[in-house]
């Protein structure tokens, strides 16, 4: 395995986060996203040094033969792609942008990647949104039930992505990640967006009085597991990242209000849910840990307590960035 890997979707929280990993293993990053780079606080690669990471503002929309060049320039054998439209919810309002995104420039992003022969591997990062809703803990074989317009176009590109192995022998392997948090994710995210609400003195909608049940690991949990598979999984194989332990968004909320001493009632308000939105997602990772020998290391309250840390280490600039999503095409 060589030592240059290039990071699409490098803004994201789960691509920054990975970067920094990467950096911190000595990795050269060829770092690439559509976006300008956010403020520091929100690019946790910035926080160390970053001296043999170069970023390059590409958009997998309309800048597909530059970043086409770019690999082909440096020889990238390693590719790891965070790129997506991610947010569930507003995936309704527009969907042919998702379906853009997520299933036709993703593939004709690997369309092109399966023509070179330097590529050794290729990681892609999809989401358990293509299972639907969950009734208990799922393995990586079990059937798709994608229930909104992101999880379908996610959907497609895993599909593809199977033909491509199997025809081709394309060599990919991919993940599969149950909720991410900790320090750098984006603030209309349910942890940060709750400690902010908390100290701003706003008001949190809690969506379908904060039932739905997941599964929360910190990212750099995340981040040691996708190096993982991506040095020694097996091509053409997905794996899940994921805590054994569940919880309710209503007391993953409580847990934060009680570590910063306010009533859980003075905080939120009960709305509506998102149409579509499923009640569980509960990833089965044993084919990780049995297989690749891994295991998260940091507990849910430390975690959220580390990002209690970021949050009041840089709540000046914070305190000015959106805690609402806002769409870009």
């Amino acid at each position: 395995m060589t030592d240059t890997i290039a990071v699409l979707g490098s803004n994201s929280f789960s691509g920054a986060s990975y970067a920094k990993y990467l950096l911190a293993q000595g990795k050269r990053v060829i770092a690439i996203s559509r976006s300008e780079e956010p403020v520091d606080a929100l690019l946790p690669y910035k926080w160390v040094d970053h001296s043999n990471l170069t970023f390059h503002q590409l958009d997998l929309n309309k800048d597909l033969d530059a970043i086409d060049a770019l690999l082909d320039k440096y020889k990238v054998p390693t590719v790891v792609n965070f790129a997506a439209q991610s947010m569930v919810g507003q995936s309704w309002d527009w969907p042919e942008h998702w379906f853009m995104t997520n299933a036709v420039s993703t593939i004709k992003f690997h369309n092109r990647l399966r023509h070179k022969d330097y590529l050794d591997r290729y990681v892609h990062i999809s989401t358990p949104e293509v299972y639907g809703s969950m009734s208990g803990f799922v393995a990586e074989h079990d059937h798709y039930r994608p229930s909104t317009p992101y999880a379908v176009s996610r959907a497609a590109a895993d599909l593809s992505l199977q033909t491509f192995f199997d025809v081709h022998k394309f060599p990919v392997v991919s993940t599969r990640a149950a909720n991410v948090y900790g320090p750098g994710q984006q603030l209309y995210r349910i942890i940060p967006k709750t400690i902010m609400s908390i100290l701003l003195g706003q008001t949190l909608p809690l969506h379908g009085g904060g039932h739905s049940e997941r599964s929360f690991i910190h990212i750099d949990d995340v981040s040691s597991a996708t190096q993982r598979i991506c040095e020694q999984g097996t091509l053409g194989e997905s794996y899940h990242i994921s805590t054994e332990r569940t919880v309710t968004i209503r007391a993953l909320v409580e847990m934060i209000c009680d570590l910063m001493n306010v009533d859980i009632h003075n905080v939120c308000e009960i709305t509506e849910d998102r149409p579509g939105k499923d009640t569980a997602y509960l990833l089965d990772a044993t084919k990780l840990r049995t297989q690749l020998g891994w295991c998260d290391q940091i507990s849910l309250e430390s975690g959220i307590e580390q990002t209690l840390n970021w949050v009041n280490t840089y709540f000046d600039v914070l305190k000015h960035q959106p805690l609402s999503y806002e769409h870009k095409e």
